[in-house]
């Protein structure tokens, strides 16, 4: 028994690391994963305490468990078995692919990183580039909702900051659930936007239509899971960024899911339409670039972007900026799903035109918009423009949110971030090329629904 043996270095070695692999997945991986488990649930305890509403149990379950409870589900392995029997393959290889599509949808959400790194970015990037306001908003109809519905915030989607504002403005309220475009699906971006809550979907896909199929019910069966779990989800129903910076024709894939699997026994679903309005979006020419273009497929060159951030960074450096102007969110009127069934038919065209009509109502009027429709209009001066501005807000039905200032200060606003940005020239009267008035004309359409 305590006769020495000799053996080979390598294969000693190799003993040491399956026996320090042994120790490590029996007895140091589960204890640290129960450390971590442990303050995870320590901090959602505390977190829970000041949301107005509690982060849900479905959103906070282990993402394995999720995703078999997701490909598990009845209509997906139904889904599965028509893919198998059409596409000619065996039934494991189509389990497979679904299994698949589960684990690019499901995020893996954690608390801390939201609550700790997220709210913190979104905060400081939302005050750092923009004076943030908050416009239309009727706190006791906010509070009256029911407690226990889902809450879903739809919106229009004018900038990829939209994700970063509503972040911050609702961060009181619960943790956000997005459904995020492939633009994301980068490292390490992509692992961020799943710990806050994302879930990624394919907006375009060059897999059989059999395929697609598929993917739509696992997506769905997921949306439609986390609606059933009470979880506070963020949708924009035109789909994606507008290049012409009017609203655009719902697109009703996600709307239609929740619709749909919607069960009048059981808990409410509560649309809050969110309208969002800039003096400047960011990608404002690229957009523009691409409605002209006819491709909406962009991606902004990484020079122009490092540029941009440089040079913005620069001029704050200097004192020749603050910010990017005014970005304001409005929160129109709430949406009960339950009600609004039981008095309609159509039941998804008819809410998707419902939210749409809420959310242009409610999107607010800042100076740069109003500016360029003045110009557009005709004016010539800053004294043009706010005749302009004074006899156009006059016309407004009673149910448009107006500024809160007087038009003298909102055109002298709005002309100097135009002048800032050199698309307005000229002292005695503006001028601006034809390139420019395509960018006024992009910030016009934004609130051009308000002055039909």
């Amino acid at each position: 028994m305590t006769t020495p043996i000799a053996i080979p270095l390598w294969l000693l070695v190799l003993m040491v690391l399956f026996a320090a692999v042994t120790f490590a997945s029996h007895f140091l991986f589960p204890s640290v994963r129960w450390f971590f488990r442990r303050r995870a649930e320590k901090v959602v305890a505390r977190l829970n305490k000041r949301l107005a509403k509690p982060i849900e149990p479905f959103k906070l379950a282990r993402r394995y468990d999720t995703i078999e409870r997701l490909v598990f589900d009845p209509e997906v392995i139904k889904a599965v078995n028509e893919y198998a029997n059409a596409e000619d393959v065996r039934e494991d290889v189509a389990f497979e692919k679904a299994r698949h599509y589960a684990r690019e949808i499901v995020p893996s959400f954690s608390a801390t990183a939201y609550f700790s790194f997220g709210m913190r970015l979104a905060k400081w990037m939302s005050r750092f580039l923009y004076r943030l306001r908050v416009g239309q908003f009727d706190r006791a109809e906010y509070e009256a909702i029911d407690k226990d519905a889902t809450v879903i915030f739809v919106m229009n989607h004018r900038s990829n900051m939209d994700y970063v504002l509503v972040t911050h403005l609702v961060s009181r309220a619960g943790a956000l659930s997005y459904a995020v475009g492939e633009w994301a699906r980068v490292w390490p971006l992509s692992a961020v936007i799943k710990m806050m809550g994302g879930y990624f979907i394919r907006r375009k896909s060059r897999s059989t239509p059999r395929a697609r199929a598929l993917y739509r019910k696992v997506l769905a069966r997921y949306v439609q899971m986390a609606t059933t779990g009470g979880v506070t989800q963020a949708v924009f129903p035109e789909g994606g960024l507008s290049i012409t910076g009017a609203l655009s024709d719902p697109r009703l894939g996600i709307l239609s899911y929740i619709v749909d699997g919607y069960d009048a026994d059981g808990r409410d679903v509560i649309f809050v339409p969110v309208a969002l309005n800039y003096d400047r979006v960011l990608e404002d020419r690229f957009l523009i670039q691409a409605h002209i273009s006819g491709k909406r497929r962009f991606r902004p060159p990484l020079f122009t972007v490092l540029g941009g951030v440089f040079g913005y960074l620069w001029a704050r450096l200097r004192g020749k900026m603050t910010t990017f102007g005014t970005a304001n969110v409005s929160f129109g009127q709430p949406l009960s799903l339950k009600e609004f069934v039981q008095s309609h038919s159509g039941k998804t065209e008819a809410v998707g035109s419902a939210l749409m009509s809420r959310i242009a109502g409610a999107v607010p009027l800042l100076p740069v918009p109003l500016v360029a429709h003045a110009v557009l209009a005709g004016a010539k001066s800053a004294a043009e423009v706010t005749t302009y501005i004074t006899e156009a807000l006059e016309t407004l039905p009673v149910s448009v949110p107006k500024p809160r200032r007087n038009a003298s200060d909102i055109a002298k606003d709005g002309i100097a971030n135009l002048r800032r940005r050199d698309i307005l020239t000229g002292t005695e009267s503006f001028t601006y090329t034809e390139d420019d008035g395509a960018v006024l004309q992009y910030y016009a359409n934004s609130i051009g629904h308000h002055f039909p």
